[in-house]
């Protein structure tokens, strides 16, 4: 079956149970990931692992646009309010779910680079799923501010993380020396170039922008810089979502038509972000959720439990809103997309060894629940938070 063939079903099934579960008043994203599960590897096959290869574009354009979305909410105003806050939460959450998970690791038997290196992908969130909760229910207000500045700063700290728990892995599995420039200096330029690039994209798009005439050309403009940024990031081994977040952050505190660009760009991605979605759902292998057994169990539990605690008491420590404090940890369960790709990574990194696939059989198998349970988790969130105006419609319209 050609791609084209499958890429149009996928759309279509994941359309269509999104829809479905929007009837049981459940955030749509869950149907997609469902979709993918039955047209996937897990299914009927139709979307195999060749097609979900060649069409990992999609993918990369879909987390371009959802990180670039992401940075139209770092507002300069809004960052002086919340800024120390996201900060601190990010940090008390990444490393709530890397000290808890590297723990428990150890306590059940695993050597030390597996420990470090599970704990460490631990730390991350994936930011697709919570931003389009969030969109799908027009959620607004200080929870909602926090959570999308904790999901985009999540990525950086993840990544630092990674860098020094992957240095460590090598010291005792390869032998290699342990330098400041492997542990810190590395990650740290990795970071600072990707907020850079970025930028300058940034810069670029907002002349762009300034000398569009009507929407489509606006729509061009901002696609083509994704697409770009995206572009240059692979090429570099930069991160993408810290590059296209960075570009959007400064098309909002720059450009006159920031509005205009952010919501034409709204209307244009529904079908790439459902596709992406779909396509994340179709590579989950349901075969392997028996072969985690314990381990991956304990993974799933003690990031749970790491991730929502750290981010309470970082949300305590920064004297966040009650809000943020009861709530903000159930919107970072989601690890599809960053966490995966540090699990390839672990499998270049560490060749030969059994650690590459231990963390990609736990990391598919916990992802099928952390993305059905994620996207709920998230709406409950906003909806005890009174956040979502479509959440207050619905509840109007059945008094």
């Amino acid at each position: 079956m050609s791609d084209f063939i499958s890429l149009a079903l996928a759309l279509i099934f994941g359309v269509l149970l999104g829809k479905a579960m929007n009837k049981m008043n459940m955030p749509a994203v869950g149907g997609y990931i469902i979709a993918g599960l039955i047209i996937g590897v897990s299914g009927l096959n139709i979307v195999n692992e060749q097609v979900i290869e060649e069409l990992s574009f999609i993918s990369d354009v879909a987390l371009g646009i959802i990180a670039f979305n992401i940075g139209s909410e770092f507002k300069i105003e809004e960052m002086k309010k919340l800024g120390k806050n996201i900060f601190i939460i990010a940090f008390c959450e990444a490393m709530g779910a890397f000290v808890l998970v590297t723990g428990i690791m150890l306590a059940l038997g695993q050597d030390i680079p597996t420990a470090l290196i599970l704990g460490s992908i631990s730390s991350a969130t994936a930011p697709a799923a919570t931003v389009m909760v969030l969109k799908e229910y027009n959620a607004r207000g200080p929870l909602t501010s926090t959570l999308l500045g904790v999901v985009a700063v999540d990525d950086a700290i993840s990544l630092m993380i990674y860098a020094i728990a992957a240095s460590i892995a090598k010291v005792f599995l390869k032998h290699e020396a342990l330098t400041v420039s492997k542990v810190i200096i590395h990650p740290l330029t990795e970071i600072v170039l990707s907020i850079g690039v970025g930028g300058l994209i940034g810069i670029l798009l907002c002349y762009l922008l300034k000398n569009a005439k009507n929407e489509s050309e606006v729509l061009t403009f901002v696609i083509a810089s994704i697409v770009l940024t995206v572009g240059v990031a692979l090429q570099f081994d930069l991160s993408p979502l810290l590059c296209a977040m960075a570009s959007g952050i400064m098309v909002t505190n720059v450009s006159s038509k920031a509005n205009r660009a952010f919501n034409i760009l709204e209307k244009w991605s529904p079908p790439v972000t459902a596709a992406f979605f779909t396509l994340a759902g179709s590579r989950l292998d349901v075969s392997l959720i028996p072969k985690i057994g314990l381990l991956g169990v304990m993974y799933l539990l003690f990031r749970i439990v790491g991730k929502v605690g750290g981010a309470s008491v970082g949300a305590t420590i920064s004297k966040a809103p009650t809000v943020v404090k009861k709530y903000i940890g159930l919107g970072l369960l989601s690890q599809v997309g960053v966490a995966i790709g540090l699990a390839i990574t672990v499998g270049r990194e560490f060749p030969g060894t059994s650690l590459g696939e231990i963390v990609i059989t736990i990391l598919m198998a916990t992802t099928i629940i952390t993305e059905i349970i994620g996207p709920v988790a998230t709406k409950i969130a906003i909806k005890k938070a009174d956040e979502s105006s479509v959440l207050r419609e619905v509840k109007k319209s059945t008094i």
